[in-house]
């Protein structure tokens, strides 16, 4: 998932994710599932809906930014997660110390009593039966299918689309073969030759198959992913409408509209099936600066701020005392090279920029809320292997120097881009500092734009110079960082990496009879990329948020995302 950067778009033998939430510490936990993720779970009873009714009561506050969207299949920010989080449950729920799918046996918040193959290809997703809309009608296996064929379908233009991409028949809800540019690109106008994917088939009420273009032992993994949330059908017959006023499955429901700029708005849904929500009702309350939001927590007219901004971290600890949440995110900020430009062709370039920045200083002094990544997979998700980046990672001026002039140094004035908004310019500054010091680079500029300007120029190939992005995971792979970002084809490969052996050895991982099977070919893939250094890798994010006395249990997971349902009000 690509980020605009809210201070920042799954291990025995492998370490896991540790998380801290209030007052306890998250742990190290086996790497369990395979292939298949199964489990029976009962059906909700009327006990569920009645514990929901009564909760613990009161509402608090939540600090976010203003949405991109709200319909889920167009949600691919954390703005917007933040409240889908609250509104909907997944067909997995992610434990908040490990990350690991759980099925509704293990979660009462979790919609899949069973996901299963024998191939890894043709998957079988039987729901718990019972669960509605707040809107009261049922949810069945027919709102997924509706839901995901809706996603994938072309002239919806839904930003999360690609994520089923990997079901049989998707390329026909695209355009026709006849419709396809000689980049195999749609033609504007262009009509898809199909309306649902051939992919996608109910059994019944609550069973339905998935037949995906190749086996992808990382499956069970992505569902619990915003893409896949179940749609009602009003979403579908009034997708705009639906986008302002959502209509979920989840421990809570709206309260009204979406009150853009000023705040989202829910209640407990009294007839949820699942575990229910402890509070009343809470305001996702919009801000426009995560500076204005600190003050107003300080002031005690804000209950919880996910992301205290970093300058304010020492002071927040301190502040804050036991109501200061830190611990691992699964936030990953990078440089990019524009490998499109002849300049940034060379590897020894690549490799010179990344040996020349001293990470540990900046984390030290500007980037307080990260610590220096040492890989390109996050330490929260099986298959990090500390130091896999080796040297290249490694501050060491006088082999930076070396590299460089081997290479032909660089000529011309360098310009670094990032967004505005996400506190970058201290910390690029740094940069380019460290570049001008250790490599010899007088002149360097900047370039720093809106993230959507920004993101436009990035897609379209009109960025000139090394770009910063962030990444939040979708889901707890390492194929999530590694196949989105660098594939030839990857949904979100802004530099233009393309490396054949690379390719051929995530599609090895995919294809694995396990999860854990595939990890060793992602590792090997990791290697490859690493190599070629299409990428610096920069910092590994940290949570790093504080809430008020008013409120308990308050959790963060690796996904950023805060825990509405388990908060409780004090007063």
């Amino acid at each position: 998932m690509r980020v605009p950067n809210r201070s920042l778009r799954w291990l025995a033998a492998l370490a896991m994710l540790a998380l801290i939430a209030a007052g306890c510490g998250g742990g190290e936990d086996p790497a369990e599932g395979g292939g298949e993720a199964s489990g029976g779970a009962s059906e909700p009873t009327s006990e569920a809906g009645s514990e929901a009714a009564e909760g613990s009561g009161g509402e608090f506050s939540v600090y976010i930014g203003e949405p991109e969207s709200l319909f889920p299949q167009n949600t691919n920010e954390t703005n917007g997660a933040e409240v889908l989080n609250a509104l909907f449950s997944g067909l997995v729920d992610y434990d908040v110390e490990t990350a690991q799918p759980m099925l509704a046996d293990e979660s009462p918040r979790a919609m899949a009593e069973s996901i299963e193959s024998d191939d890894q290809q043709t998957w079988t997703i039987t729901i718990v039966d019972g669960w509605t809309f707040h809107d009261g009608t049922p949810v069945t296996a027919q709102s997924y299918v509706d839901a995901w064929n809706f996603a994938a379908y072309g002239p919806n233009a839904q930003g999360n689309s690609y994520f089923f991409d990997n079901i049989e028949g998707s390329a026909e809800l695209k355009c026709a073969e006849n419709q396809l540019d000689a980049e195999g690109l749609c033609k504007p106008n262009a009509e898809p030759a199909a309306e649902e994917m051939s992919g996608l088939e109910v059994i019944d009420d609550t069973t339905f198959e998935v037949t995906l273009t190749a086996p992808f032992s990382q499956f069970p993994l992505t569902v619990g992913y915003t893409a896949f949330y179940p749609l009602p059908e009003v979403a579908i017959e009034d997708p705009d409408a639906y986008n302002e006023a959502p209509v979920g499955n989840g421990p809570f429901m709206m309260d009204g509209e979406w009150q853009h700029n000023q705040q989202i708005n829910v209640v407990r849904y009294p007839d949820y099936a699942g575990e229910p929500a402890q509070a009343d009702a809470v305001e996702f309350r919009i801000y426009a600066e995560p500076d204005t939001a600190y003050n107003d927590l300080l002031a005690g007219d804000l209950d919880i701020l996910e992301d205290v901004p970093a300058a304010q971290i020492e002071s927040a600890r301190a502040e804050f005392g036991e109501a200061f949440l830190e611990g691992e995110s699964s936030s990953f900020t990078y440089i990019g090279f524009p490998l499109y430009e002849d300049a940034f062709e060379d590897a020894n370039l690549r490799r010179a920029f990344s040996m020349a920045i001293d990470r540990e200083a900046i984390t030290r002094t500007i980037r307080t809320d990260a610590v220096p990544a040492d890989a390109m997979v996050s330490p929260v998700v099986a298959g990090y292997r500390e130091g896999a980046c080796g040297e290249a990672c490694t501050f060491d001026p006088e082999m930076a120097q070396q590299l460089y002039d081997e290479a032909g140094g660089y000529d011309g004035e360098l310009t670094l881009w990032f967004n505005t908004g996400g506190d970058h310019e201290a910390w690029m500054e740094a940069v380019s500092n460290q570049l001008r010091e250790n490599l010899g680079i007088e002149s360097i500029r900047f370039r720093s734009l809106d993230f959507a300007e920004y993101l436009g120029l990035l897609d379209n190939e009109e960025v000139t110079g090394p770009f910063r992005l962030g990444w939040v995971m979708d889901y707890p792979s390492p194929q999530n960082y590694l196949e989105p970002i660098h594939a030839s084809n990857g949904s979100s490969n802004n530099t233009g990496y393309s490396n054949e052996e690379f390719d051929e050895l995530v599609a090895e991982g995919n294809a694995a009879g396990s999860i854990e099977e595939g990890l060793d070919a992602y590792a090997r893939a990791e290697d490859v990329l690493i190599e070629d250094l299409p990428i610096i890798p920069m910092f590994f994010g940290r949570v790093a948020g504080a809430h008020s006395e008013r409120v308990q249990g308050v959790t963060i997971d690796a996904f950023t995302r805060l825990n509405t349902a388990d908060v409780t009000v004090t007063e």
